[in-house]
């Protein structure tokens, strides 16, 4: 089975250690949930997997490759970034067909999610329903291992759902989620992950969530 094998990355800014020597595994067909708190390396460890962030040091494997550059990484990883990176007037019909094969655009382009905005261009899309297109450009493209970076950002608690629904139904792919919507990364995930100072913890439940400071005692 194809997997994404990600080990000993650690990471440094200035005197500050992020990341120190994290360990992750995420096969087709998995979700990797990752929780923390601002500021503690989510975002980071997203982008050196995805390959747009350089490391202190790193081995991430798929499928048996070692991948060092960010050509090796095509078709294998996609990653949703936080920020807005679709060219603002394109029209989303076209953006579709950029990102997706054919077989995928033709799906994507019936979803009841973007089916209203196909001839819509990001510029005009409101913060909810420009984050819903992206994040389905991502999720739909040719890549084996999905990266999403608050995917469930500004996203209406329908709207959330109905997403999760997609990412579910993506049973050929594997995918590495963080967000700070907790519950629906707790729901939707095989795994979940907490990430603490520097270091990477699997969690089982929301006790030790609790007992890691992430959530309070009282929830």
């Amino acid at each position: 089975m194809n997997t994404l094998h990600i080990d000993s990355v650690t990471k440094s800014f200035t005197d500050k250690k992020v990341l120190q020597d994290i360990y992750l595994e995420c096969k087709i067909g998995n979700i990797a949930g990752i929780l923390g708190r601002n500021g503690t390396g989510k975002s980071t460890l997203l982008k050196i997997i995805a390959g747009i962030t350089g490391s202190d040091s790193q081995y991430i494997r798929c499928n048996g490759k070692v991948l060092k550059t960010l050509s090796d990484r095509k078709n294998k990883i996609a990653y949703l970034p936080q920020f807005s990176f679709l060219p603002k007037n394109e029209s989303v019909k076209k953006l579709i067909h950029l990102f997706c094969n054919k077989e995928n655009a033709d799906l994507l382009s019936a979803s009841d999610l973007i089916r209203n905005f196909l001839d819509e261009k990001p510029k005009n899309l409101s913060g909810g329903e420009l984050r819903a297109v992206e994040a389905l450009l991502i999720i739909h493209s040719e890549a084996d291992f999905i990266l999403l970076d608050e995917p469930f950002h500004s996203l209406s608690p329908k709207i959330i759902e109905e997403l999760k629904k997609i990412i579910r139904q993506q049973t050929n792919k594997g995918f590495i989620i963080s967000d700070h919507h907790y519950r629906d990364v707790l729901d939707i995930s095989d795994k979940i992950y907490l990430l603490s100072t520097g270091y990477l913890k699997q969690i089982q439940d929301l006790k030790e969530l609790q007992q890691y400071n992430y959530l309070p005692k009282s929830i």
